[in-house]
């Protein structure tokens, strides 16, 4: 089955090369938001299996977002994955403490990785 991603991330170049590798890969981008309010309302909208989120979105949290996409949508208790540039070592304790999945360096983003951390066929 194919994953449905909705990609949450400021950086709209970013965006864009994430997009093609994960749909390159077999991940279908369903949509892509760049603030808080996007991402909640896209998320209610498109209903995606899988939601990637960059933990600095601005001066918003992505943390912050990961907690409130699994209140409202509490089917994507298994499919909210934080990314980041930073490592997951130098943001462990925050990952540990969020409703997310998983957390993939952004260096490695791929559609194996995104996989890996979520049930097949998402949420």
């Amino acid at each position: 089955m194919t994953l449905r991603l909705l990609l949450v991330d400021d950086n709209e170049r970013f965006l864009a090369v994430a997009r093609t590798s994960l749909e390159r890969d077999g991940i279908e981008v369903i949509g892509t938001a760049s603030t808080v309010a996007q991402a909640i309302d896209r998320a209610g909208t498109l209903r995606p299996d899988v939601v990637l989120v960059d933990v600095a979105l601005g001066s918003e949290s992505g943390f912050d977002l990961t907690r409130q996409l699994v209140d409202r949508y509490p089917d994507l208790r298994t499919g909210v994955v934080l990314i980041s540039t930073r490592r997951e070592e130098d943001l462990a304790d925050l990952i540990a403490s969020s409703p997310a999945v998983g957390f993939v360096w952004k260096a490695h983003l791929s559609a194996r990785a995104v996989r890996a951390l979520v049930p097949a066929g998402g949420s």
